[in-house]
């Protein structure tokens, strides 16, 4: 199995070292390379969870 970087183009960091494109920490993105397809599978679910964690507005805001 291969993993595809979650990478979309879109490389800003936010104040937390997350990138505002693909969800990944800085760590993450430096480990990518190196990592296993289990290690990448796992960063690409905690990616997709930091994305719509900053795509939603914060709690009583709305």
């Amino acid at each position: 199995m291969t993993v595809e970087s979650p990478c979309v183009g879109i490389c800003a960091l936010n104040p937390q070292s997350v990138c505002t494109g693909c969800g990944r920490t800085l760590a993450e993105i430096a480990e990518w390379s190196q990592a296993s397809d289990s290690r990448k599978q796992l960063v690409v679910e905690r990616a997709a969870q930091r994305r719509a964690d900053l795509a939603s507005p914060p709690p009583g805001t709305s």
